[in-house]
């Protein structure tokens, strides 16, 4: 019981104030120590002294002698706080994007600290980007230059129009699409943050198919994200073996640097050549290709976290690396007033009277294949052994008006998210039947029954975006292991999962689910590549703080210690 509870509390109407973590000079000695700890053990000498530190505790040391007395590292939003403590711009119109500022509202009041430096990279990012984006004449001048060194260009040189001369040079991320919703989510986080880390400018390119309509809402101010259909140059099919890929570029031993534009293909199948993207040196010649694009189905964020010329800056936006993806999520994805208007009618339907509101994500994948009654029996096992929902005893009882001492009720909403109904239906039977030991009321319910996934379907995506986001307002989460959607859940609620560990040889293992280490996504298929000995190796051992995951062990993600 403790377990589950110690996830409730602390509901979006608490009080809860601000927290801010604050280091002083006086505390330099612990400041090493800690610092040690929470950045990991790539060393370099301090001084001339030739003390060696960690290029983490040298970012909290530098932060410390900067301001020559205490500097706020993070602070914890205060709850009533619409900006989310300046996470969000208030440069928009509330009306355009109902989301933005409301979300919030309805989750748990979150508990994850911000980084005023996250803060101050996203106000210089979006200056960037409202200087750089689509219908500015940085970005005209831009297309104009790639265009002008492409292969049918006779000069090939890649030089800019002299008249531009002097004029802003912008540089630019293309995402591409790659598989369903939640790998997209999670890869354009991804993408952004490299952006921020690079100074690009990131740019979707998926409004050919129009799966990008009406699903999110612009996140930037006074520009947009969105690469109009025929405006980008690179119309070709990109693959592993698209000859400007960086894998391509570099087994012919041509240099980086003399590239218009480069591919990066970060899909689950790339090779050796293409995972050198991870890599210091790489990311060194990358610097001056002017356009990347790139495709990914995983959320490559730990790979990030192992580059050496990212360290200081990463360190400094997140001071605790088990938040990424949530105040990423927080600043990037806010449904648009359509998927929006599903989301409160949902909620007013099933969470808004509640006292308790869970969400179970339930998931299969067809490379570990399991029945619905194993599926169903492991679902409940979990649930009923970790005290998130009550278990059965008898015939149901008149609960309409309180318990049997006379207490008022306790009211438990449940929502099922799944692509077939059998699973909602079974519970849902369940406590209609059948009363409680504590005399709880459980409602189960399920928004859609879709059947089966259609990636690029645009009413699809609308709606499982909007499960997404109903789920992220639940006091509890259970989630399928290995499930993009899921890690988007729990990112977005700010929650450890309960996660339901994927079955073996057809049936549940012996524990059913665990409560996940991290609400960080896993990194399901990391480099594996040593960058120093230019050699195979094992990115869950590379740093402390990136360690395999516990519901796909071949995977890695971010945790704090």
């Amino acid at each position: 019981m403790a377990a589950a509870r110690s996830q409730l509390g602390g509901r979006s109407g608490s009080t809860v104030r601000p927290t801010t973590v604050l280091l002083t000079t006086a505390s330099a000695a612990a400041v090493m120590f800690t610092a040690a700890v929470l950045f990991g053990a790539r060393w370099t000498p301090s001084s001339a002294g030739e003390t060696w530190v960690s290029a983490g505790v040298r970012a909290v040391m530098n932060a410390v002698s900067d301001q020559q007395g205490a500097v706020p590292l993070a602070t914890v939003p205060d709850p009533s706080d619409m900006l989310l403590g300046g996470l969000l711009s208030p440069d928009f119109d509330d009306r355009a994007c109902l989301s933005r500022y409301r979300a919030a509202r309805y989750r748990r009041a979150s508990r994850h600290a911000l980084s005023p430096h996250l803060v101050s990279a996203l106000r210089r990012y979006e200056s960037l980007h409202r200087l750089c984006a689509p219908g500015t004449p940085a970005y005209a001048r831009a297309v104009d230059r790639l265009r002008l060194s492409s292969p049918s260009n006779a000069s090939g040189s890649g030089a800019a129009d002299p008249s531009s001369a002097g004029a802003t040079t912008c540089s630019y991320l293309v995402w591409t699409p790659n598989a369903g919703l939640g790998n997209r989510i999670l890869s354009i986080a991804a993408g952004f943050l490299y952006a921020l880390l690079t100074d690009r400018v990131l740019l979707l390119n998926g409004s050919r198919a129009g799966d990008l309509d009406d699903l999110f809402c612009e996140p930037f101010p006074g520009s947009t994200w969105i690469l109009r259909p025929g405006d980008f140059p690179v119309r070709k099919k990109l693959t592993i073996d698209t000859p400007e890929s960086l894998g391509s570029t570099l087994g012919r031993g041509e240099p980086l640097s003399s590239a218009p534009w480069l591919y990066l293909h970060l899909v689950h199948n790339y090779r050796t050549p293409d995972r050198l993207f991870f890599c210091d040196d790489t990311q060194a010649e990358l610097r001056r290709v002017p356009w990347l694009v790139f495709q990914a189905d995983n959320y490559f964020v730990p790979g990030l976290f192992l580059i050496p010329r990212y360290e200081r800056e990463l360190s400094r936006m997140f001071p605790r690396r088990d938040a990424v993806f949530h105040h990423l999520g927080h600043y990037l994805f806010h449904p648009s007033n359509t998927v929006w208007g599903m989301v409160m009618r949902y909620h007013g339907s099933y969470f808004d009277k509640a006292d308790e509101r869970v969400g179970i994500q339930v998931r299969t994948f067809k490379w570990a294949p399991i029945s619905s009654d194993e599926f169903y029996g492991q679902i409940l096992k979990c649930t009923h052994r970790e005290n998130i929902l009550p278990a059965v005893v008898g015939r149901v009882a008149n609960t309409s008006t309180g318990g049997s001492d006379g207490q008022a009720v306790k009211r438990k909403a449940v929502v099922v998210v799944s692509l077939h109904g059998e699973y909602s239906e079974r519970l849902r039977d369940l406590y209609h039947e059948r009363g409680t030991a504590a005399g709880e009321a459980v409602s189960v319910f399920q928004p859609t029954h879709l059947g089966e996934q259609h990636i690029g379907d645009r009413e699809q995506n609308q709606k499982a975006l909007a499960e997404m986001v109903l789920l992220s307002f639940s006091d509890v989460v259970v989630t399928t292991g290995v499930s993009t959607f899921g890690y988007v859940i729990q990112g977005l609620a700010g929650l450890r999962p309960w996660v339901l560990m994927r079955p073996q040889h057809g049936k549940p293992p012996d524990t059913p689910c665990r409560l996940g280490p991290s609400i960080e996504p896993c990194f399901h298929r990391p480099p594996n590549y040593d960058c120093r000995t230019k050699a195979r190796g094992d990115t869950g051992r590379t740093v402390q703080h990136i360690r395999h995951c516990e519901d796909f062990p071949e995977g890695v993600q971010l945790l704090e210690s």
